[in-house]
This record gives structure tokens, C-alpha cells and sequence, in this order.
């Protein structure tokens, strides 16, 4: 029966993928599918429903919305260009200045926002025009501004990693906030050595260099907008608040912010909250059905059986993590990153942790996994947002993200076997 179900579960969930159903649809109904190989219907549906219903409810979730809606504040309240001013009075002057001010603009505004999609947006929006206007392909400025965009879904605050923090049965947010610095920034500079690369072949422009005094002031204008990190991670780690409580002080702080810098008014924020509350729609569906389906997988020893199997090919951590990143990076180009993260960790979690590796090392591993995947077509949100506000078709920028995805990639290679770089700040920190 086991044998029956885990059928039923892949390929009822493939047809479905591949005949566009939407990917919380497709997860439940493939939930369901196989809840009826076993019961009856009543019971099946009841079953899914309440497994669903219990997936939301956890006290940590809460935190998801808050801090959508403060980055869909950020997004409206003229944040980006200050940020994207004190980046370009930094690194403007150098040869492709302007790839390093995308790159940093966009880890500066994901490590406030938490959203990928929203940095996509918002300095893509920004620069592109700029780059445009500089000299810079469109293609190369498109593929630069996806994959700089992910680095929010790895440096904190991010909502993927409370994500993980639930799948994995309670690893420390805070710690998972802290391990995301190191390999984010990491992640950035792979990016800017490809920039700088295709600057110096292509001869992109340089722009003339800023004098002291107005990057000073354009840093002082940056601040207020940087000091949102410093205060919701700085007072998560000093345990002065949980980081759902902190994720309703992000909202507020963001408030007060965009109503200082007048990119905000009260009649838009209307339009603010119904895009949050649609957003926040979207990813509690994507948690429901996948709770439901990593509970049917359990039923089913799923996660057993596939860690049975990739022990009996190899009982070498190097190889193991490996075949996990590999099936990983597969994950991610077929599926959305909130239900890869909620099933295919209490798959893979308790393998690696019986290697010795820890679970906030493994769980930035699988977010820089899913955070390439995020760039790659048929599912990849930031790839479709990039190219929307471009308004270029996803085939001109397969190239120009060939290079950017093996520089990920070996970011990703450095993360996964120097493990110091993910867990030296949460052991400074003593988590």
C-alpha cells in the first residue's frame, strides 16, 4: 500500500503541475489522491482539512504577514532610492559600477523588506532604466537584478527561513537570522566578481567619483531606512522580543518611515494593505496544503524510505549532501519555495542531522537551493517579476543568468562544505 501511495502522491502531483494547475492546488489535491487510497472520502477530505488547519496554526507564522507588510510598505515609501543613492556614492566609481550598485542596492533593500519578489520590483524598477541609459544590456541588467534579488530570501529578516524554522520542528529563528548574513553577502560578491567581469570585457561605463562629503550625506539618508535591520534582529538576538513581536515593530517603524519620507499616504495605504493581505492569502495557502502533504508523506514513510535509499548509495556526508543538493536544485526549478521548504525538510533534515550537521547550517543550504530555483523557469517567481519590469521575454535572459547561476551555485558549493561561514555569527552569539 505504501508502494500505492507514494505513486499515486508523485504522479497525481506531476500531472497536475504539468497541466498548469496552480501549485497549492495541485498539493492538496495530490494529498487527497492519496488519503483515498487508504479511506474513504469523508474521512479523507476531513483528515486533509484538519491537517491543513493545523499547519497554521502556530504562533510563529504570525510573523509572515507582519513582515510582508512591511516590505510592501518599504516598497511604496521611496526606501529603494536612498538605498540605491548610498550604494552608488560607494561603488559607483568603479568598472561596472552601476552591476555593483544593482547588487548591493538589492541585498540592502531584500535585508529590510525579507520578499525577493519585492526587491525585483522595486530596484529593478530603479536601476534598470539607469543601466539602460548607461549602456548596459538589458538582458545582462534583467538576469543581474533576478538573481541579486534572492539574497533577501537568505539575509534576514526573511520569511522563508521562519518557514523553515516551523518545518524543521523549532531550529532557533534568531540563530537561522544570524547564519543568513555570512552566506548572503557571500552570495553577493560571487555576483559582483561576474559583474565585474562582463564590465571590464563589455567596457561599461564608470561614473565620476563622489566626493566625501555627498556620500556621507547620501549614508545619512540610507540610515533610518538601515536601522530597521539593526533594530528587528538586533532586538531579536538580545532577546528583548520573539520575532513575531518584532515583525509588528517592522511594520510600525516602516510606517512612521514612509510617512517621514512622504512616499506614503493614507488613501494609498489601502492599496498597500489589500497587496499584503493578497500575499499573505497566497503563502498560507502554499503552508496549508503543504503540512497536509508532508503529513501524508509521513503516513506514508516517505522520508524514510527516500533517507533508506540515499544511505544505501553512499554513508559519505560529501556525497550524501551532494545527491541533496542536486535533488534540491531540481526541487526548485518545479516548485514554489514555501512548499519545497515545509515537505522535502522533514525528508532530508533528519538524514543529515544523523551525519552530524547541524539543522540551521542545512536549513541555509536548502534556502540557497531554492533561492536559484527562484530564477528558473516554469515556477520561478523573481524570474517572471525581473522580466516583467523589463519587459523582456524570459528567452533573451537565459544567457546572461548562465554565468550569475554558476556563481551561486559555488557559493552554494563553499557554503555547504565550510560550514564555519554559516554558523560563525550564531556561535559568536551563543546560539
Amino acid at each position: 500500500m505504501e508502494i500505492v501511495g507514494i505513486l499515486v502522491l508523485i504522479l497525481s502531483f506531476v500531472f497536475l503541475l504539468l497541466i498548469g494547475v496552480p501549485i497549492a492546488f495541485c498539493i492538496g489535491i495530490s494529498t487527497l489522491l492519496t488519503m483515498l487510497v487508504s479511506i474513504p472520502f469523508d474521512p479523507a477530505i476531513t483528515t486533509v482539512a484538519q491537517r491543513m488547519a493545523t499547519g497554521l496554526d502556530s504562533f510563529a507564522l504570525l510573523a509572515i504577514p507582519f513582515f510582508i507588510l512591511a516590505g510592501q510598505i518599504m516598497n511604496q515609501g521611496g526606501i529603494a532610492r536612498r538605498l540605491i543613492d548610498f550604494a552608488k556614492s560607494v561603488v559607483g566609481m568603479l568598472p561596472g559600477g552601476l552591476a555593483y550598485v544593482q547588487i548591493i542596492a538589492a541585498m540592502l533593500f531584500a535585508s529590510i523588506s525579507g520578499s525577493a519578489v519585492a526587491t525585483a520590483s522595486a530596484i529593478g524598477g530603479f536601476m534598470g532604466p539607469q543601466m539602460k541609459k548607461e549602456g548596459y544590456d538589458i538582458e545582462f541588467t534583467t538576469a543581474l537584478n533576478i538573481t541579486s534579488s534572492t539574497t533577501g530570501l537568505i539575509i534576514p529578516p526573511s520569511n522563508i527561513l521562519i518557514v523553515y524554522s516551523l518545518a524543521s520542528g523549532g531550529a532557533s529563528i534568531a540563530a537561522l537570522f544570524l547564519a543568513g548574513y555570512l552566506p548572503g553577502i557571500l552570495v553577493g560578491l560571487s555576483l559582483m566578481f561576474v559583474s565585474g567581469y562582463f564590465a571590464i570585457k563589455r567596457k561599461y561605463p564608470i561614473s565620476g567619483k563622489v566626493p566625501l562629503s555627498v556620500a556621507f550625506r547620501k549614508f545619512i539618508d540610507a540610515l533610518p531606512s538601515l536601522f530597521l535591520v539593526i533594530l528587528v534582529i538586533g532586538g531579536i538576538v538580545a532577546g528583548i522580543f520573539t520575532a513575531t513581536e518584532a515583525s509588528a515593530i517592522a511594520v510600525v517603524y516602516a510606517l512612521i518611515l514612509s510617512f517621514f519620507y512622504k512616499g506614503v499616504n493614507i488613501k494609498e495605504l489601502k492599496e498597500v494593505f489589500l497587496s499584503s493581505c493578497n500575499v499573505t492569502a497566497i503563502v498560507a495557502l502554499l503552508i496549508a496544503t503543504s503540512m497536509a502533504m508532508s503529513w501524508i508523506m509521513s503516513y506514508e514513510n516517505i522520508p524514510v524510505i527516500i533517507s533508506e535509499s540515499l544511505i544505501a548509495l553512499s554513508d559519505n556526508p560529501f556525497i550524501i549532501l551532494i545527491i541533496i543538493n542536486i535533488i534540491l536544485l531540481g526541487v526548485g526549478i518545479f516548485m514554489d519555495m514555501t512548499p519545497a521548504v515545509l515537505i522535502f525538510t522533514p525528508i532530508f533534515l533528519p538524514l543529515v542531522v544523523e551525519m552530524g550537521i547541524d539543522p540551521v547550517h542545512f536549513g541555509i543550504i536548502m534556502i540557497l537551493n531554492l533561492c536559484i530555483g527562484a530564477c528558473t523557469p516554469p515556477v520561478g517567481s523573481v524570474l517572471f517579476v525581473g522580466c516583467g519590469i523589463s519587459n523582456i521575454s524570459i528567452t533573451r535572459v537565459i544567457k546572461p543568468l548562465i554565468p550569475l547561476f554558476i556563481a551561486m551555485i559555488i557559493s552554494l558549493l563553499i557554503v555547504t562544505y565550510v560550514p564555519e561561514i554559516t554558523m560563525f555569527l550564531p556561535d559568536l552569539f551563543g546560539y
